[in-house]
């Protein structure tokens, strides 16, 4: 049996490495810092777990059509991954609009910044 993939998209700096943790639970990790890069991963290997940033679009691009930075990402994985478990890394005053996201995709887990390793553990 092959060990579960999770990918770490970190585009923040906020956001905490926490590769001990998913190698003590036989979980291998894969790491990238662009949006993009991992979207073409997910095409083409549907990871088990996905930790990801949320960045909440207040009056860019993100604001008319999308609600943040992970919309797009969410929308690929309902064809290349609609197994995988989505979990949320936000900021406490951006947990609210995170919500908005599981019209798109079901969210395993929100967790809110700096990062409680054990609410993290919990989910996998």
């Amino acid at each position: 049996m092959s060990k579960p993939i999770l990918y770490t998209i970190a585009e923040t700096r906020l956001h905490p490495r926490m590769t001990a943790l998913y190698k003590q639970h036989g979980i291998e990790e894969v790491i990238f810092n662009s949006m993009r890069k991992a979207m073409a991963k997910i095409k083409k290997q549907a990871p088990d777990y996905v930790v990801a940033d949320f960045v909440y679009g207040y009056s860019n691009n993100y604001a008319g059509v999308n609600i943040s930075n992970l919309d797009v990402m969410l929308m690929a994985m309902q064809r290349y991954a609609p197994d995988s478990k989505v979990i949320v890394l936000a900021q406490k005053h951006e947990i609210q609009h995170v919500s908005k996201l599981d019209e798109i995709y079901p969210l395993h887990g929100v967790l809110a910044l700096p990062l409680d390793a054990q609410a993290l553990e919990r989910l996998l």
